[in-house]
């Protein structure tokens, strides 16, 4: 059963991707992501999720008998329901948008019941056009916050091939401001995405920081997509890596 939910798909439209910026941690960036995973082709509407923590800690290869993953998994589901995203709409403007509307947890059971937030809706359901789809399963083995929400950020230009940003909005996008240093932004952010990216997931990307005078201007980055063998391959490692915890 776990490999089934972790192949589900993981849809967005672009502009929740490309135009928001959240700072989320790893963990919860996983809960939001497996709550995606479970919307149908066709939903019109949101419909209350019930899962136990044993079957998220099975699916994303936590120690489910680990009895220090309740109260964790509890403090990320809080967090989530505190925070919000920023998206920046068509008209330059930029709102916030909860993540999820209600979140119970039974202690005894321990089922979690909750539902995605409705303003959520024209982002995440009956998507049309421009949207962008991955498995959850290329995700679930990530160690950096910062891989998920890159390589997700990636995928989406996935069709252009190669995807140029003004180094200060990367930043932004990451919420990785805190790296002001174009050295730090590379060692502790890109260097860490790319080789989880390149190992872990069904895209192969390479980087180059393009300087302006003396200091680090712009990133580009070429994203092409793996061969089968080299997809089946990137799933044996995720497959590895998430089920020697468990």
């Amino acid at each position: 059963m776990k490999e089934k939910e972790r192949s589900y798909m993981v849809v967005k439209r672009n502009d929740l991707i490309q135009k928001s910026r959240h700072q989320l941690s790893l963990q919860e960036q996983k809960i939001i992501l497996y709550m995606i995973s479970k919307i149908q082709p066709g939903d019109k509407k949101f419909t209350r999720q019930i899962f136990s923590i044993a079957e998220f800690c099975q699916i994303c290869g936590l120690d489910s008998d680990n009895g220090g993953n309740y109260a964790y998994i509890k403090k990320a589901l809080q967090s989530l329901r505190d925070r919000s995203v920023w998206v920046t709409l068509e008209d330059g403007s930029e709102t916030t948008l909860a993540w999820v509307n209600k979140v119970t947890i039974n202690k005894r059971s321990g089922l979690i019941r909750l539902v995605l937030d409705e303003d959520m809706k024209p982002f995440l359901l009956d998507l049309k056009e421009s949207f962008t789809q991955y498995e959850l399963l290329n995700t679930l083995a990530m160690r950096s916050q910062y891989s998920v929400r890159l390589y997700e950020l990636l995928k989406s230009y996935q069709y252009r091939q190669s995807i140029v940003f003004d180094i200060d909005e990367l930043r932004r996008l990451l919420f990785a401001e805190r790296w002001k240093r174009g050295n730090d932004l590379k060692r502790k952010v890109l260097d860490i995405a790319m080789r989880e990216i390149n190992s872990l997931t069904d895209i192969s990307v390479t980087y180059e920081l393009i300087k302006s005078g003396r200091q680090f201007a712009k990133v580009s980055f070429t994203i092409n997509r793996k061969s089968a063998f080299e997809r089946f391959e990137a799933g044996q490692r995720i497959s590895h890596a998430l089920d020697s915890n468990l």
